[in-house]
């Protein structure tokens, strides 16, 4: 099959449609196919995403950029990349309906990666009118509110790791600059808005003195932060699923995938459900991962630790399917779809 060009729109806040994004470019350039990302994520400038898409190249939008200026811009990135496909992450017309007057005009192949979105705002915008555009829907691992359509096909997790590629426990843990054997290791993985990344610094340093010597405290936090108390340790690893053997708890929100890694790879998680205005995080957390203050997260980290005896991970290496592996066949299955419609 010849390689296409690949256009992957991952517009919106924090690090979920622009991590779903590399995943999917990672397993299509597998396929000899070249991929671009287009995002606006506030984390993208510190983020080495050209290595992960090899020949690929990422356009980094300014998150203040209003729609106007999005659609400008999208439009001159669409004929200099002159794709063969388009794969749009979430949002059918756009994240801010810039895409909603481009659809009909477009004559390549279009793949709407669907996501669970708040019923409100599907039935405010009419989404399922707009997904009429779109030759495929893929549904990325959970529930979605247009699931049913007829060209909607179902996959496991995307994640931007395979399970071959995660570090063991020892080397994981070598780059979480923890070298005491017997510590096990708390990462408190630190995204989203502004405000909650400094939230999660606090409850950082909270957990770093409450739990002592009864576990390694590690700050992981992809964006340049001001300042770092002490005992803080504070990490920029990306992505954090490539260190999560070496880590026993993880602590964080309850995105996308923050979620479907600690599941993946089998990893205790403490998660805030974060209000959002078209994701519901309280919906993917199972009651025995949420909790909604900093002692709760403390009572929860220290049972954790507790029933584990103190010890690190095993090491037993996780076996997941990525389902972007999968995704990439769906979408190189367009062509044939595409050419009958």
């Amino acid at each position: 099959m010849r390689g296409e060009r690949w256009l992957l729109y991952a517009l919106g806040g924090g690090m979920g449609h622009l991590t779903r994004a590399v995943a999917l470019g990672r397993a299509a350039r597998q396929r000899g196919h070249q991929v671009e990302v287009v995002t606006n994520s506030a984390f993208a400038a510190g983020l080495a995403l050209e290595a992960e898409l090899g020949e690929g190249r990422v356009h980094r939008l300014g998150p203040e950029l209003d729609k106007h200026a999005v659609r400008a811009a999208f439009e001159r990135l669409l004929a200099q990349a002159g794709p063969d496909v388009l794969v749009v992450d979430t949002f059918p017309r756009g994240l801010g309906g810039e895409l909603a007057p481009l659809l009909p005009e477009l004559k390549i192949r279009k793949v709407l990666v669907h996501r669970d979105l708040h019923p409100d705002y599907v039935e405010r915008f009419g989404l399922a009118r707009f997904v009429e555009a779109y030759d495929r829907l893929i549904v990325p691992g959970e529930p979605a509110p247009l699931a049913h359509h007829p060209r909607a096909v179902s996959t496991p997790p995307w994640l931007v790791r395979e399970a071959g590629e995660l570090l063991d426990v020892t080397s994981a843990r070598q780059e979480l600059r923890v070298s005491e054997t017997s510590a096990p290791v708390v990462a408190v993985l630190a995204c989203g808005q502004p405000e909650e990344v400094e939230e999660y610094v606090g409850l950082a340093a909270m957990l770093q003195r409450e739990l002592g010597t009864r576990a390694a405290v590690r700050l992981l936090a992809p964006c340049a932060l001001a300042s770092v108390p002490a005992p803080v340790t504070w990490l920029r690893p990306w992505p954090a699923l490539a260190l999560m053997r070496g880590i026993d708890v993880l602590v964080g929100a309850g995105g996308y995938n923050t979620v479907q890694e600690a599941r993946a790879t089998g990893t205790p998680l403490v998660a805030f459900a974060r209000p959002r205005l078209y994701d519901r995080q309280a919906l993917r957390l199972h009651s025995s991962e949420r909790v909604s203050t900093f002692e709760e997260a403390l009572a929860h980290v220290s049972a954790l630790l507790s029933s584990r005896a103190g010890t690190h991970r095993e090491e037993v290496a996780p076996a997941y399917v990525n389902g972007a592996q999968e995704a990439v066949r769906l979408i190189e299955e367009t062509r044939s779809v595409n050419a009958r419609r």
